[in-house]
């Protein structure tokens, strides 16, 4: 069964950095392009970081760049989403995803999604 489970989100402050992690069976993450995605209250899913399989292509959203670093071990089936300088706006329930497709940005290529880990940053 493909499996994606988050860990890491907690609550900070403004400022603050998180990690947050994606532990993946192997089926859902071997050779796929993976991203992270958030939700804010009342907001629709926005794509947030993607990472090629091999690690030679990144996207991130401009709200985040420069920001947040998306990373990956391979050996490990797990995806990571290093973030600093956290702010009330990132506020969000964080999901990572695998994609059917190679591009980080191709959007409806993620096909199998996380439950999700809350990130709360206070002001």
């Amino acid at each position: 069964q493909v499996q994606l489970v988050e860990s890491g989100g907690g609550l900070v402050q403004t400022g603050d950095s998180l990690r947050l992690s994606c532990a993946a069976s192997g089926r859902t993450f071997t050779g796929r392009t993976m991203g992270w995605f958030r939700q804010a209250p009342g907001k629709e899913r926005e794509f947030v970081a993607g990472l090629s399989w091999i690690g030679d292509i990144t996207g991130y959203a401009d709200s985040v760049k420069g920001r947040f670093t998306i990373s990956r071990d391979n050996d490990k089936n797990t995806l990571y989403l290093q973030m600093a300088n956290l702010k009330p706006e990132d506020t969000a329930v964080y999901s990572c995803a695998a994609s059917r497709l190679s591009g980080v940005f191709s959007i409806t290529g993620y096909d199998v999604w996380g439950q999700g880990t809350q990130v709360t940053v206070s002001s």
